[in-house]
Formats: structure tokens, C-alpha cells, sequence
């Protein structure tokens, strides 16, 4: 069974687009095979600046020969369908076969398909990749049609078994495929023809290219720590920086190099970011000193003088880069210490759109703000403190530094509210509001930067909700998934209890109230026309217009306007915080699903009242799925299903409802005494419980009902002849149902 070697040698292609492209190669070409007949043992791709290429191990020799049977039209079809079935078969009419079918006799025609060779099959399936390659941009050069990322230069294509080794033939807008490729650029450029994949990946390592692009992420990242550590440094860990550099170089060289002294003040994250961005240079840290010293670099070949060269040149380059950032830090340093302080940067952000909807971020940020205030006494945090460091968080949006730079948002927004005279706690919101910004993200959870950062998400949820700008499918434009993760992350893993409901509903008034005062400032001479629409009196408007320039809402309580209230259930009804609310939920199952909660249990804990209380719900779900694990407890929802389904028929049957009067005295058997007792010894525990919010206890006392109930259920018959007897035995299972329900909604959970 042969192998097979391909090889797309081309101009160097993006680093962020060779592993995708060298995946694309294998399933288009894997595919293709498959799909012809031609099946093969293992596949594996590889991919270097210049060069994809994919081998294949035990493919067989030609795809089998097959008979296809194609069902026809009936026998006594008009001559011209019969016609135009032989056609699309190819076939001829004594070669069909007449068959009695339930509907009639029916024309069936046997095609045989011989075996192709593999060299045939797999020339028409490359062909085809590299015409219909995916590439995120391409280009076309010369006179051919082909496009290709960058220019194609030359393509392998050779077939190998014990008995030696083969081209399959095939062109592409004049390249023809061969087995020869090159080394090196600079160290081995020299044409090196190859017999297979073992063949050619070693003849390419002795012309000085590392195939395996994790050899070379490996190489690079070894080479560079031990060059720091032998001068008393140590690499920053930057793992997508190490994929990025792995894909510029084909023979990496790892060289390091100093950063002027007149740079060693930058903060070090100015420093990683620039270095970074502009020359995908690693950072170098000083241990003793925390600061960023030194730098590594990559270079793609050895040079005589060791790269001295090349270090002269990257700091020279690493200068002009560094004088930029520096720049802008003491110009953004001198405003954030001015007298303004980071005010003249809010100001700059009344022009600056935040969505056309929603207004400016000024506006936004006095919404957030608002709801700050509103949040810390919830999260522990001082109302005065929430609310300034609200009011600065967003404000290094209008720093030089993050226009160059917009990564470091929030971060240089701790500077310089630092540089500012804020305190710690201000300082900290400004970075930490923006969390998390992924699953596996640290939360805030210092009491200031929680309510800043659920501020913000609150904010952002509510009023993208309410100009119905929703997720659909996959898209998510404004990120909003991750904004309702992050607020349930926040609550839930700082064991915070908070309404979600009452501060969304909090947002979305304060959203509008902003929306009626951008309709009435400068409408003096329509407040009449706007009295009306609003259904506000015209003095109401004037005041609010008078008050604008001072303070837009929350500033005025324009809430408190009876009409404008009306206005804002009319226009921002309780359904949309109830669907906010649902998506929450929905988010909140994929969260707990990751730690192993089922849906089921999720939902039967939703239903339950109290829902928008989402570190409440959390901790509701989790202690009913760890009773669920346990025999009593998954046992007991059996003997509550059975409970629950025989009252409510009985209920459905008599009409009425067998909700109270159970009485031990009419009781004729130890069974149901026994859970008499049982349910006055749980609900003495649950219900205190509850009261405490300790879901484990109740939960726990519920489960020991599982013993009483089967016994019952073993030894009563439910539905007894006497009347009295009947309907006693009715309102105890209306006791379980009661009791078990003011748990959970135990008729949720599966099973």
C-alpha cells in the first residue's frame, strides 16, 4: 500500500494563517480520496512560512471496482423518460432489469464502476484543492487565473512504496507537479528532490528547515530561557506570541538584545505591548526588579558575526518604537495630573459614539455611574467610591496611549487614575471592570471593582435589550453572551445575593430617561407637540431641558414623573427584563453545565420563586444535583412522580384540589404512620432551612423521606374504597408534593 507526499511550496504565507491552511489541506485532499473510493491508514499535515504539506501512510493503490444500482421509471413509462433514464445511467435498454414492486413493475439499472488508479483519483482531488482553496485573502499574479495567498511556486506530488517511488502527474495554470523542492531561503536554497515523507523531512532539516512547526515553538522557547537565565533574567510567558514567532521562521535563531536605559520607566506592560505588536519581540523580565530589561528576538538564519547585525538593527528599530510609547505616556501622565485630572478625558467622550442608539459613552458612563451607586451597598462597597470610580473607568479611552495601543485599555486607565490621586480602590475598577473577558478569566472581587464591573455588564445587557439588539444564532457582535457570563460569574463566585431583575429594570429606565432628554434639549419651541407625546406637562419638560447641561439622568429623577413612568412601561415593558432574564438562565445552564449540573436540574430549580437571584439559584442547583447523586435522593423523585401523578389524576377526576387535611387518626397501617411522621420530622428541618437559604440541609431532610414514601407506596393502595380513608391518603401525598416542592420543582428533573 503506497504513501503519498504532497508539498505546496509558496512565497511565505501569514503566520496566523498556516495551521488553519495546513488543516484545510488535509481535510479538502483526505476528503476527496475518500469520497473517490480511495481509503488510506493516517493522515498528518505540517505547515512552515513557505511550505504546506501533508503526507498520507497506507492508501490504497486504486479505489475498488463497485456496482451501483439506480432505480428507473415504471416499465410502461412514455419511451422518452425511459430515454432520458438510460442517458443520465448510461446504459442501454437491454441492460435493465424489469422488477414487480407494490407499485407496479419498476425499471432497475446495474452500473459498474470500475477501480481508477490512485495516481488519477488523487491528481483531480489536488487539482481541485488548489483551485477551490479556502484562503482568508488571496491573490493572483502573472497572466494565470490561479489564486493563491501568495505566489505557488512549485508543487510535490509523489507516490511511494517498496518498489520505489512515483510523480503523479498533474498542472496547475502551468506548475507541474514533481519531487523537487528547496531548503533554506539564505542557508540552503539549492533544489532537493525527494522519495517520500521520512526522505523529505530529513533532507529538509539538513537544508535548515524545521518542519514541525511545535519543534520550532519548542526550539524557540528553550533556546530563549536559556539565554536569559544565564544572564540572571527570565522570558514573560506569551503563548500565542510563541505560535505567531514559530510561524516566521523556518531555522530559528534566538538572539538577545538590551532596551535602552531611557525606556526601563515605561511600565512593563507599554513595554510588552509595543515590543509585542509592532516587532513580535518576547520580553525579558528582571526577577530581583520586576521591570522589563531585555528582549528576545527570532531571527530565520545564523549569520557570521553571531547576529550582532541584526540585534543592531532591531534596537535601533526597538528605539524609534519605544520613543512613541514614552511620548504618549508623559504627555497622558501630564494630563491625568493636571488640575482636570482625567475629567478633560470624560469630557472628549460627549463625542464619541457609543452606539447611535444608546448615545455617547458619556452618557454611558453616567449610566454606569447610577447603577454603581445603586449596586455597591449590595456588594459591600462605599456608594461615593463606586460611583467616582465609575465615572473614570472609561476615561483613558481618551488617552494617546490606548489610541495607540487600545489592548491596554483599562490597564493605563489604573495608572493614571493612580497618577491622579485616587485611591487603590478607584485606581483597581478602572482595570478590573472589564472582567472577565473569558471563561477562564479571574472576577474582580474587590467590593468597588464588582460594582463597577456589573455595572457596566448590567448596562450593556439592558440597553442592547432594550433597542432589541439580541444575539441570533452565532452572532454576537457586541459580545453580549460574554457579558451575561460575566455578570453570573461575578454574583456567583463572590457569594453575592442581588436582584438581577430589579437592577435591570433599574438600567432600562435610566437608558430611557437618557433617550427623553436627547429628544427635548434644543426642542424648546416643540414642548407643546413633545408634552403630548410624552405625555409629560410642559413644565415638567422645561425643567428637565433647564437641567440638562448639569446633570443627565440619573442625575434628574425624571422616574419619578408619574406620565414619564407610564412612558417607560409603555415603550420598555417588564417583558423585556423578563427575557434578559431568561437569557441569563440560558447562559447560566451553559455555565453549570461545565461543572457537571444537568439542565433538568437547572430548570426545576428556575421555576422556583426568587429565580433572578442568580448565586441563590446556583447554590439551590448544586445541592439538589449532589442529592440527586445519591440513592436516596434519585429514588425519592421516583416515589414523588408516583405521588404527584396519582393525586393529580385523582384531582383531575373528582375536581378538586387534595390540598390539606391529612389526618393521622384515619391512618390504618404502620406504613402510613410512619410517613406522617417522617413528613412532620422533614418539614420541622426544610422549612427553617429554607428560611436560612440552607439549600444542603433541606435538601438532605428531603432525601430521608425516600425510605417512608417507598414503604407506603408498598404496603397502601392509594385509592381505598372508604371514602374518608380515600381522601386522608390524597391529601398525604399532597403533603410530599408540598414539601418536596418547596425545594425544588422536583416534576422538572428527568427520570
Amino acid at each position: 500500500m503506497p504513501d503519498l507526499l504532497i508539498e505546496l511550496f509558496s512565497e511565505e504565507i501569514p503566520a496566523r494563517m498556516q495551521t488553519r491552511a495546513a488543516a484545510d489541506l488535509q481535510k479538502l485532499v483526505t476528503n476527496g480520496l475518500v469520497e473517490a473510493g480511495l481509503t488510506y491508514a493516517s493522515a498528518a499535515a505540517f505547515s512552515t512560512p513557505r511550505r504546506l504539506t501533508l503526507t498520507l501512510e497506507g492508501m490504497l493503490d486504486a479505489s475498488p471496482a463497485v456496482v451501483e444500482e439506480r432505480k428507473g421509471p415504471k416499465a410502461d413509462a412514455p419511451e422518452k423518460a425511459i430515454e432520458g433514464f438510460l442517458r443520465g445511467a448510461g446504459v442501454t435498454r437491454d441492460q435493465l432489469e424489469e422488477r414487480d414492486t407494490p407499485k407496479g413493475k419498476i425499471l432497475f439499472a446495474r452500473i459498474n464502476k470500475p477501480g481508477r488508479p490512485a495516481a488519477e483519483i488523487i491528481a483531480e482531488v489536488l487539482e481541485q484543492t488548489i483551485r477551490n482553496f479556502p484562503w482568508p485573502k488571496s491573490m493572483r499574479w502573472g497572466s494565470g487565473s490561479l489564486k493563491w495567498v501568495r505566489p505557488l511556486h512549485s508543487i510535490v506530488c509523489v507516490m511511494s512504496a517498496e518498489d520505489g517511488a512515483q510523480i503523479v502527474p498533474l498542472e496547475v495554470d502551468g506548475i507541474t507537479s514533481g519531487d523537487i523542492t528547496f531548503g533554506h531561503r539564505f542557508l540552503a536554497p539549492d533544489a532537493i528532490k525527494v522519495t517520500g515523507f521520512e526522505d523529505y523531512e530529513a533532507k529538509l532539516a539538513r537544508a535548515n528547515v524545521v518542519l514541525r512547526a511545535d519543534a520550532r515553538a519548542e526550539t524557540i522557547w528553550n533556546d530563549a530561557t536559556n539565554v536569559a537565565f544565564a544572564s540572571g533574567m527570565e522570558v514573560v510567558e506569551d503563548a500565542g506570541l510563541l505560535a505567531e514567532v514559530a510561524g516566521l521562521v523556518e531555522w530559528p535563531v534566538v538572539l538577545m538584545g538590551n532596551i535602552a536605559d531611557d525606556f526601563l520607566g515605561l511600565p512593563a506592560e507599554v513595554l510588552q505591548t509595543s515590543m509585542k505588536e509592532h516587532q513580535k519581540f518576547f520580553s525579558v523580565r528582571n526577577p530581583k526588579t520586576g521591570r522589563i530589561e531585555k528582549f528576545i528576538t527570532v531571527a530565520n538564519r545564523t549569520t557570521a558575526d553571531n547576529g550582532a547585525t541584526i540585534l543592531a538593527g532591531n534596537e535601533k528599530v526597538l528605539s524609534a518604537r519605544l520613543a512613541d510609547a514614552k511620548f504618549f505616556w508623559e504627555n497622558d501622565l501630564r494630563v491625568a495630573q493636571s488640575e482636570d485630572g482625567m475629567a478633560t478625558w470624560v469630557k472628549a467622550l460627549e463625542n464619541v459614539t457609543f452606539h447611535n442608539k444608546l448615545g455617547t459613552q458619556a452618557e454611558l458612563i453616567n449610566r454606569m455611574a447610577a447603577l454603581a451607586r445603586e449596586l455597591a451597598p449590595m456588594v459591600g462597597a462605599d456608594a461615593d467610591e463606586a460611583e467616582a470610580a465609575a465615572r473614570v473607568a472609561k476615561a483613558d479611552l481618551s488617552s494617546e496611549m490606548v489610541y495607540e495601543f487600545p489592548e491596554l485599555q483599562g490597564l493605563m486607565g489604573r495608572y493614571y487614575a493612580a497618577a491622579a490621586g485616587m485611591s487603590d480602590a478607584v485606581a483597581a475598577a478602572a482595570q478590573e471592570h472589564y472582567a472577565p473577558l473569558g471563561p477562564s478569566d479571574d472576577v474582580p472581587t474587590a467590593p468597588v471593582s464588582v460594582a463597577v464591573a456589573l455595572a457596566e455588564k448590567i448596562d450593556k445587557l439592558t440597553g442592547f435589550w432594550a433597542i432589541d439588539e439580541k444575539p441570533t444564532g452565532s452572532k454576537d457582535p457586541f459580545a453580549l453572551r460574554r457579558a451575561a457570563l460575566g455578570v453570573i460569574r461575578i454574583l456567583v463566585e463572590n457569594d453575592l445575593s442581588l436582584s438581577v431583575s430589579a437592577s435591570a429594570h433599574s438600567s432600562i429606565n435610566r437608558i430611557a430617561g437618557q433617550k427623553l432628554l436627547r429628544a427635548v434639549i434644543g426642542e424648546m419651541d416643540r414642548l407643546v407637540e413633545l408634552s403630548e407625546e410624552f405625555g409629560i406637562e410642559v413644565e415638567t419638560l422645561a425643567h428637565l431641558v433647564e437641567a440638562a447641561d448639569k446633570a443627565t439622568a440619573p442625575g434628574i429623577d425624571v422616574e419619578e414623573e408619574p406620565n414619564f413612568k407610564r412612558e417607560i412601561d409603555r415603550k420598555f415593558s417588564p417583558r423585556k427584563v423578563i427575557d434578559l432574564l431568561a437569557f441569563l438562565h440560558d447562559r447560566l445552564k451553559v455555565y453549570l453545565k461545565d461543572q457537571g449540573i444537568r439542565h433538568d436540574i437547572i430548570d426545576a430549580c428556575i421555576a422556583m420563586e426568587g429565580n433572578d437571584d442568580l448565586t441563590l439559584l446556583v447554590k439551590r442547583a448544586r445541592a439538589l444535583s449532589e442529592t440527586l447523586k445519591t440513592d436516596d435522593g434519585e429514588n425519592l423523585i421516583q416515589g414523588f412522580k408516583r405521588a404527584n401523578n396519582i393525586l393529580t389524576q385523582a384531582e383531575e377526576a373528582d375536581g378538586v384540589e387534595y390540598s390539606y387535611g391529612a389526618d393521622v387518626k384515619f391512618s390504618e397501617t404502620d406504613e402510613e404512620r410512619a410517613l406522617f411522621k417522617a413528613l412532620d420530622d422533614a418539614e420541622a428541618v426544610i422549612t427553617p432551612a429554607m428560611e436560612k437559604q440552607d439549600f444542603t440541609t433541606a435538601m438532605s431532610a428531603m432525601a430521608t423521606l425516600r425510605a417512608p414514601v417507598d414503604a407506603f407506596f408498598d404496603a397502601v393502595q392509594v385509592n381505598s374504597d372508604n371514602g374518608t380513608v380515600r381522601r386522608n391518603r390524597l391529601n398525604l401525598l399532597s403533603r410530599i408534593r408540598t414539601i418536596c416542592t418547596s425545594v425544588a420543582d422536583l416534576t422538572k428533573v428527568d427520570g
